[in-house]
């Protein structure tokens, strides 16, 4: 029977900078020597890659909380929007705030997602380096999917690029009256793949964001308020001008509506000849939002203000006695 052979030595035991020679000396163990490497150095490597990724996603985190997060009871814009442009007019009040702050979250949201795939992807990509594999085919592979992926999933592709855009440049928040084309109503919840509507019939109405080619918002910077007044032929239109501007001054100054009333009204005249009468057209500015509850104020007490003036409504000549008739009884 043979004697067994001696073990060879690992060439890394004669370098006496590395870890392998320092574990020979401490061990007298040429296979714990020659393993040091994948016994030790490569799993304080790999943990050292995992706690490394995962502080600087920490970090990265609550810095970017603290750029998108609304301070308590401040109107203020937080940091993270202060470069970017805002057409949220500050007349909206509590609106506003909400707005702010759900578009601060919403880009954060998306900050801090975009943050974790890179660093847990540059991380999951060292660790492998480390682990000795070949990362070409891992690479090409991963490609070769996204595309893939990015073909199966293109709409929600596109419904997601068009929030970012949607969320950066302000085009719209909570509290706007806006009309998408297909809905019309206010802004309840924005986010980066739908937006929701609710319209005046209190119906709620999910947008793709993707499938939005154009948004008419009413709630940006002021508001017009326009009111058609009708008015028979025989009407003095010059003296009805003169009633309708005075009665819109003084409706226009109340408690009800100065508030809401940033100039004052303004008469334009005639807006159109029908087969039925004259249309007389008033405008307001008003602050945004309020165009409608202003418009109906207004109609109702100019209306009123022609009719204790002595005009007729427009269909007044085709029915001449109805006026006495309805004295008489």
């Amino acid at each position: 029977m043979s004697p067994l052979l001696p073990s060879a030595k690992p060439p890394c035991v004669d370098d006496v900078s590395t870890f392998c020679h320092q574990v020979y000396l401490a061990t007298n163990n040429e296979w714990l020597a020659g393993s040091a490497n994948w016994l030790l150095t490569k799993p304080l490597k790999i943990l050292m890659i995992i706690v490394i990724a995962f502080v600087v996603r920490l970090l990265l985190r609550r810095m970017i909380n603290r750029v998108t997060t609304l301070p308590r009871g401040s109107g203020k814009l937080p940091a993270l929007l202060r470069p970017l442009r805002e057409r949220a007019p500050e007349v909206l009040g509590t609106a506003v705030i909400e707005r702010r702050r759900q578009r601060a979250q919403t880009i954060g949201s998306v900050l801090k997602s975009m943050a974790t795939f890179l660093i847990y992807g540059l991380g999951f990509i060292l660790v492998l380096g480390e682990l000795g594999l070949d990362l070409g085919p891992i690479i090409a592979s991963a490609g070769i999917i996204g595309v893939a992926i990015g073909f199966g999933a293109q709409n929600l592709v596109k419904d997601f690029l068009s929030g970012i855009f949607m969320m950066v440049e302000d085009q719209y928040g909570v509290g706007d009256v806006v009309d998408v084309g297909e809905a019309t109503g206010t802004v309840e919840a924005v986010g980066l793949r739908i937006t929701t509507l609710r319209d005046l019939k209190g119906t709620v109405w999910y947008v793709r964001n993707g499938e939005v080619l154009r948004v008419g918002n009413s709630s940006q910077g002021f508001a017009v308020a326009v009111v058609d007044v009708p008015l028979g032929y025989t009407a003095d239109v010059e003296r009805a001008t003169t009633v309708l501007g005075q009665a819109a001054s003084t409706a226009t100054e109340s408690d009800a509506l100065k508030d809401n009333i940033l100039e004052p009204p303004e008469m334009l005249g005639v807006e159109s000849v029908t087969p039925e009468g004259l249309q007389l057209r008033l405008t307001v500015k008003v602050r945004p939002g309020k165009q409608w509850a202003v418009q109906r104020a207004l109609r109702a007490q100019l209306l009123a203000a022609l009719e204790e003036a002595g005009f007729e409504p427009p269909l007044g000549r085709l029915f001449p006695n109805s006026a006495a008739a309805i004295e008489k009884k």
